[in-house]
């Protein structure tokens, strides 16, 4: 574990590189050595040395012309390093052979320096998240949201802002391989025909495909196609930051999905139950809300809004509250239950709380009902199924539904509840029955649920020779060990796709540069188990949206579409829908000490973990960085003898801030950090880390 206030050694000394003789392979040797943190700090240091500088311009002439304002020489230096094994910037970059279209007029001819915008979308768990990027000689350079997109209005996140970084990494997949030996892409292609005919004889029996929440609508058409081609098949989605509460509460509420939109700046009254809004991706919409919400926080004349948070981990948008109660997760569900009483809600139930929690469900109860209509209740995305079903009971109760908070058609295409769907992908596996597994950007050795040891189940499969475990990965990780086939993933900047935000307004993808790696796209490789095995993903996006289409002119409504970053009049409209209190489930029994599993802050479920940018980002309120921690209140570390750091993180012993976790006969050591704010009896524990297959920067990290 470290954090900001650590100093940065020397990784370099004078006699290892000679700044004067600096030659690129001294460079490429000496960063091979370097891993983690010391990797990233010796390409800082390198960008601080003239002489790099030098060796860049001199292997590397095209692109010194990027050193000119407004691109900083030391980012473009500190980048240009980051792929400087130098795969990246050792080729030559160039556009995509289809035409893409700028945000604003292009030049007619290219200008050494000055950048030109292209809008597209950077998809993260099944959202789009609108963008702008800034781009110099064909290179990407920098990520903005896009001013003109609802789901933007020019803000971003922290994950999109990083994965410039990603798109220049070097240790990224750059080879299709065949049991880990690099083949060529005929005898690939051959070999996955050869299961295609043998699953279209069949009918799809033992054809399986797996992967993360999707909300585009051309890989939704594709899928649709599989599923007509293949009767048998199987399609099922694993995201280990799922939504699986928020769509069992939708079916519990309503008795089928639907996706709550809120509008933050038109409430006057927020009550978060344990709904990190205002923090990250793992909460759809989340950049404009937090627009939103800040709007009604300024003190321009109108009433500012009121702010109620109770949380089972600290986090930002607790630390924005008026009112803020620590609470576990098992006692958040009878708060809800209580408070929904107290709103009116029938068949709520009668439940006991603890002197502070009734105090606290007291004001934001009677706030709720003197703003009746202009108030908002908002479930968390890692809440049960009955939170996220009383808030709409309560949203509905107070006249805010319609007002402050409306339900749209499901944005993810054919959704599921992905741990279901993952646990019945284990089964069929366990029986045998799973021959053609198709695993598309996910890593289920790593992360899928431990119960279901799926690295043994892929290795299982992997080991017949008459089966086979197809992968599509930007990166190989822990699952590529189990593939019979690793395909190489295009980066969302080099591709063609699309996608829907959280409004479901939908954003056609266009790359800004063509693959450095020869990577393929989601759509790319569905299409060979369909009628279009050749199809490219700009003809797979456009041959969909041109279906679409309604108009004669679809020529300038799509270079309209690209230029302006999104589908005109796409979002999802509002439905209609009224919620019934059938079947709620009795309310837990809270015992012994609470485990909670939460995204990293900076690297989620481990998709960032070789991002040095966002490894380097110190993470909200611990200032972490380059680790994850295990969280517990002050006063549970001094009861079981875990004493506090002081201001200067001075202590005894490494061994007394080491915790040890054991559920259900599985162990996990973890560095204590006790978190003001935190509830007492509970752990949370931080995914994304501990990776045993991944690259330079993220290897060994953390705990798993």
């Amino acid at each position: 574990m470290s954090n900001k206030s650590d100093s940065n050694s020397n990784l370099i000394s004078p006699g290892e590189i000679k700044p004067a003789s600096m030659e690129l392979e001294s460079v490429r040797e000496k960063l091979a050595q370097a891993k983690g943190p010391k990797f990233w700090r010796t390409l800082e240091e390198l960008a601080d040395q003239p002489a790099f500088g030098d060796l860049l311009e001199r292997e590397f002439p095209r692109q010194a012309s990027e050193w000119v304002d407004p691109v900083s020489r030391r980012g473009f230096l500190k980048l240009a390093g980051a792929s400087m094994a130098l795969a990246g910037l050792a080729g030559c970059t160039k556009q995509p052979l289809e035409q893409i279209l700028p945000y604003v007029r292009q030049p007619e001819e290219l200008i050494p320096g000055k950048p030109i915008f292209f809008a597209t979308a950077m998809p993260i768990s099944g959202y789009a998240q609108p963008l702008l990027v800034e781009t110099h000689e064909y290179r990407p350079t920098k990520v903005e949201g896009n001013p003109q997109h609802g789901a933007s209005l020019g803000g971003t996140d922290l994950f999109a802002q990083a994965s410039i970084l990603d798109l220049y990494d070097p240790d990224r997949s750059i080879s299709l391989t065949f049991k880990g030996e690099a083949r060529p892409w005929g005898e690939f292609l051959g070999s996955v025909r050869g299961r295609v005919q043998y699953h279209r004889a069949n009918q799809g029996a033992g054809l399986r495909f797996l992967t993360g929440a999707v909300s585009s609508p051309t890989l939704g058409s594709q899928m649709a196609a599989i599923q007509k081609l293949y009767p048998q098949s199987r399609w099922h989605r694993w995201e280990p930051v799922h939504r699986d509460g928020v769509r069992a509460g939708s079916k519990m509420a309503f008795g089928a999905y639907y996706d709550p939109i809120y509008k933050f700046d038109a409430a006057d009254v927020v009550v978060s139950l344990d709904a990190d809004f205002l923090s990250g991706a793992w909460f759809p919409g989340f950049v404009r809300y937090a627009r939103d919400f800040a709007s009604r926080r300024k003190l321009t004349g109108s009433e500012m809004n009121r702010l109620y948070v109770a949380e089972s981990t600290p986090t930002t948008t607790g630390a924005k509250a008026d009112a803020k109660l620590p609470a576990r997760s098992a006692d958040i569900d009878r708060i809800a239950r209580a408070l929904a009483a107290k709103v009116g809600v029938a068949g709520a139930g009668d439940v006991q709380l603890e002197a502070e929690q009734q105090k606290w469900v007291n004001a934001a109860a009677a706030e709720l009902m003197q703003h009746r209509g202009k108030g908002l209740v908002v479930p968390g995305v890692f809440q049960s199924a009955a939170v996220n079903a009383l808030a709409h009971a309560m949203n509905a109760a107070l006249g805010n539904a319609g007002q402050t908070v409306t339900y749209i058609d499901p944005v993810e295409i054919d959704p599921v509840e992905h741990t279901q769907s993952i646990r019945e992908l284990a089964d069929d596996m366990n029986a045998g029955k799973v021959e053609t597994l198709v695993v598309i950007g996910g890593n289920p050795a790593y992360d899928a649920p431990a119960d279901l040891d799926f690295a043994g189940l892929l290795k299982k499969l992997v080991d017949d020779p008459n089966k086979m475990v197809l992968q599509l990965a930007i990166y190989k990780n822990e699952t590529t060990d189990f593939a019979t086939w690793h395909l190489p993933q295009a980066h969302y900047l080099e591709s063609w796709g699309d996608a829907r935000s959280f409004d479901g307004a939908a954003t056609v993808i266009q790359p800004m540069i063509a693959p450095l790696y020869d990577g393929r796209s989601a759509n790319e490789l569905v299409a060979i188990f369909t009628d279009q095995p050749s199809s490219s993903g700009y003809d797979l996006v456009q041959t969909y949206w041109r279906s679409q289409h309604t108009g004669d002119d679809f020529e300038g409504w799509w270079r309209r579409t690209l230029h302006d970053g999104y589908v005109a009049d796409s979002a999802f409209p509002a439905r209609t829908v009224a919620p019934k209190l059938a079947g709620l489930p009795a309310p837990a029994e809270p015992s012994g000490i609470e485990v909670l599993f939460r995204p990293d802050p900076t690297i989620f479920d481990g998709s960032f973990v070789n991002n040095a940018w966002l490894q380097e980002t110190p993470k909200p309120l611990s200032r972490t960085t380059w680790d994850n921690v295990a969280f517990i209140s002050p006063a549970m570390a001094k009861r079981m003898g875990y004493y506090l750091l002081d201001q200067n993180n001075d202590h005894q012993s490494d061994a007394q801030n080491v915790i040890e976790i054991n559920v259900q006969g599985r162990k996990v050591k973890a560095p204590v950090w006790p978190q003001p704010g935190h509830p007492d009896n509970a752990v949370t524990l931080f995914l994304g880390y501990g990776r045993k297959k991944t690259g330079r920067v993220g290897m060994g990290a953390g705990y798993d």
